[in-house]
């Protein structure tokens, strides 16, 4: 039997839970005995049913990642556990664990010292105590090689998918029409790494009035402050959001003029090929996994480089062939990767542990 971690049932959807949460539904389809063990606290109820996932125990968190799911696990006869939300039990060694990145040893400034410090003590051990890991990108792979001295023979690279899917989740006549207003989209957390304060100070030095620029996220404590919440009240037409649904984000994206993300520093980013699935030009950062990702269908710029992101910004806004292009290149660039696809290799690595 295999068993799922679904403690991210219980987590707002950012980069990793996105992942887990469509692997799990490709997982339930394709793999059907896959079972999904969760705490009380699930926030995606809807979600949890279609996975029949079980409730067990009464701890919430990392508590009962590392005391109640392994006790499921021994009531269950220590079944295969997967771990795809870089998190795992230190107690249990019949697993394998998805390390989507290692932010947190690469810049410990853009993260709380708990965090931190939690996060340095228990990811090298779960990555030496699993019979595999699972990194979403070569360059996260390269990372955890280095990082984490692991063997290169050890790690399954399986790149996510799910950006034509996504885009695909209404039809065009259910899009919610946002161009009252021309405005340029980014969509990420307001972690320090997402380097947003570089996007602001890059629109603008645009000086374009009839334009906003809207910032899809959410704010996550365990990132480190900065003074991106004043930067983005200074000016009426920086616009945040705050956390929305996967159907007005999709409409965000599908009436956008452009999508920018300055990050520097992704396992993967999975937003550019979003906005790609959606037939939206994209401006991305020329560092970590990104051009991996993205190939030659993104603009790239220098993301420590104020005067790069706006002259990227600008000349993707005003030329014409350019944007057309980048179009063109990202329909055909989320082709290569689809949920189902990433699932089944997924499945495959499940069935070399199970076998040997």
């Amino acid at each position: 039997m295999i068993a799922i971690n679904s403690r991210f049932l219980t987590q707002k959807v950012s980069g990793v839970q996105r992942y887990a949460i469509e692997i799990s539904k490709q997982l339930k389809k394709l793999y059907p005995e896959t079972r999904f063990a969760a705490p009380k606290n699930i926030i995606h109820r809807e979600l949890a049913e279609r996975l029949e996932a079980v409730e067990y125990g009464t701890l919430t968190g990392h508590l009962w990642e590392q005391i109640e799911l392994p006790k499921y696990l021994k009531e269950n006869n220590n079944p295969l556990l997967i771990n795809l939300a870089n998190t795992a039990p230190l107690s249990y060694n019949n697993q394998i664990v998805t390390i989507c990145d290692l932010s947190f040893l690469r810049n410990p400034k853009w993260f709380s010292k708990k965090f931190y410090f939690y996060y340095k003590f228990l990811i090298p051990r779960i990555a030496k105590n699993s019979l595999k890991i699972i990194t979403i990108s070569e360059f996260s792979k390269n990372e955890i090689i280095e990082l984490l001295d692991a063997r290169e023979s050890k790690i399954k690279v399986i790149h996510c998918g799910g950006a034509e899917e996504f885009a695909n989740l209404i039809d065009n006549d259910s899009v919610i029409d946002y161009r009252t207003k021309k405005y340029i989209l980014s969509v990420s957390t307001l972690g320090p790494r997402k380097n947003l304060e570089s996007l602001i100070l890059a629109f603008r030095k645009l000086k374009v009035p009839d334009i906003q620029l809207i910032i899809v996220g959410s704010k996550n404590n365990n990132f480190a402050n900065n003074n991106l919440k004043n930067l983005i009240n200074a000016d009426k037409n920086i616009i945040f959001t705050g956390y929305i649904s996967d159907i007005e984000l999709v409409s965000l994206y599908r009436n956008a003029m452009l999508f920018v993300y300055p990050s520097l520093y992704e396992g993967f980013g999975l937003p550019p090929l979003e906005a790609m699935g959606c037939g939206v030009p994209v401006v991305v950062s020329n560092v970590a996994s990104l051009p991996e990702i993205c190939g030659n269908a993104a603009y790239y710029v220098d993301p420590y480089n104020v005067e790069s992101i706006a002259e990227g910004i600008y000349k993707v806004l005003t030329d014409e062939p350019l944007r057309q292009s980048l179009i063109k290149k990202g329909l055909e660039r989320v082709k290569l990767f689809s949920w189902e696809k990433s699932a089944k290799e997924h499945i495959k690595v499940f069935e070399e542990v199970l076998n040997s």
